[in-house]
């Protein structure tokens, strides 16, 4: 593992970090401005689940009927 990955939180944690933003933003007593912060905080964290996920995508091969391995998302139907 690098030292990257070792410093970045999981796509879970980032889940879960999201999550917590959202359970603020409902909170009757925050701000104004304290919502637009966790607004920016949730995009922030949305942007890094999305990198994080098309990374996977990229990486994941699948069996073609001939036996050969195929980018996933490059199947016929």
């Amino acid at each position: 593992m690098s030292q990257r990955e070792k410093e970045e939180p999981s796509l879970e944690e980032t889940f879960q970090e999201l999550d917590h933003i959202i359970q603020k933003m409902q909170d009757r007593e925050v701000t104004l401005e304290d919502s637009f912060v966790l607004y920016e905080q949730g995009i922030q964290k949305l942007k890094l689940c999305n990198q994080k996920i098309d990374a996977v995508e990229k990486k994941m091969l699948i069996l073609n009927n001939q036996g050969s391995l195929e980018p996933f998302g490059e199947l016929e139907s």
